[in-house]
């Protein structure tokens, strides 16, 4: 497998991703894929060569470490890091994507519109891309771990198994090749795989609530920025979307002439009409 190509496809997930994400990265480049490359690989080596058994039957030795060892613990680690990093090209491809929409949009329209601010933003379709990915992610780093615990029956290797599988003529003992060695480095992939598992976690808990903490200030700033609407300005809010003057500029600015004498032309008038009132016969009596 071309690690260096690998690692090279990840890098430019690292840009998109969170604070989590970026450790999550880190964790499976620094503690999987380098340990898997440079001590791995070496300790289990040849398998089935090491694999002895105490007898001279012709097949037994092979069909007991079949037995055993359905899978290469390498091997099936191997196919764990490729598949728990192709949801993170999910994320990629999607970016990638809005780069080709939002190139099309300036060929067509011109470079003063554009259809994201940010392309690596993660809002709308590819923060649900994200999300899916972390969901993804963690439920194959789970099967991977179910899958090893059930076909070992435990995450322990012992340093001797009993085999009775035909062709074997009765009860053979078998040694498997540097068990201890083998064991600490099961032991280490299994723990960096649960480490991965609560950074995902933690991931998909960060997301989720800042989504919920955004959507929660967006209402709230829509509740506060509503003006109240008087009567007197509703044309103008209707028919020029004016905004009405707030309280405080309607205190600073100085009445107009007509408003400051409207309530003294109005006391007057009532002044007049009831001297008339008061000086006019009253008709309704009889005489």
């Amino acid at each position: 497998m071309d690690w260096k190509t690998f690692q090279a496809l990840l890098s430019g997930v690292n840009k998109y991703s969170t604070a989590f994400g970026r450790i999550w990265l880190s964790v499976v480049f620094v503690f999987r894929v380098m340990v898997y490359v440079v001590a791995a690989e070496r300790v289990w080596g040849d398998e089935q060569k090491d694999f002895d058994c105490n007898t001279k039957q012709p097949g037994c030795s092979n069909v007991c470490y079949d037995h055993y060892f359905p899978i290469s613990h390498i091997r099936l680690w191997a196919l764990q890091l490729i598949f728990i990093t192709c949801p993170s090209f999910m994320v990629v491809m999607h970016v990638a994507y809005r780069d080709d929409r939002e190139r099309k949009h300036s060929a067509k329209h011109g470079k003063s519109t554009k259809l994201y601010n940010n392309t690596g933003k993660k809002h709308g379709g590819l923060w649900w891309t994200y999300l899916v990915s972390l969901f993804v992610k963690t439920g194959i780093e789970v099967a991977f771990l179910y899958i090893l615990h059930h076909v070992y029956d435990s995450f322990y290797l012992p340093r001797l198994v009993k085999c009775e599988v035909s062709p074997c003529p009765n009860i053979v003992d078998c040694y498997i090749g540097h068990p201890t060695e083998k064991k600490v480095f099961t032991y280490f992939m299994v723990g960096a795989s649960a480490l991965c598992i609560v950074l995902n976690i933690c991931e998909i808990i960060y997301l989720i609530s800042k989504r919920i903490v955004r959507i929660a200030n967006k209402a709230q700033r829509r509740k506060l920025n509503l003006p109240v609407v008087q009567d007197d300005y509703m044309d103008n809010l209707f028919n020029n979307c004016v905004q009405p003057p707030s309280k405080v500029d309607l205190k600073d600015k100085p009445p107009s002439f007509n408003s400051a004498n409207k309530p003294a032309y109005r006391f007057s008038t009532l002044m007049i009409e009831d001297k008339i009132r008061a000086s006019a016969p009253n008709l309704s009596t009889p005489c």
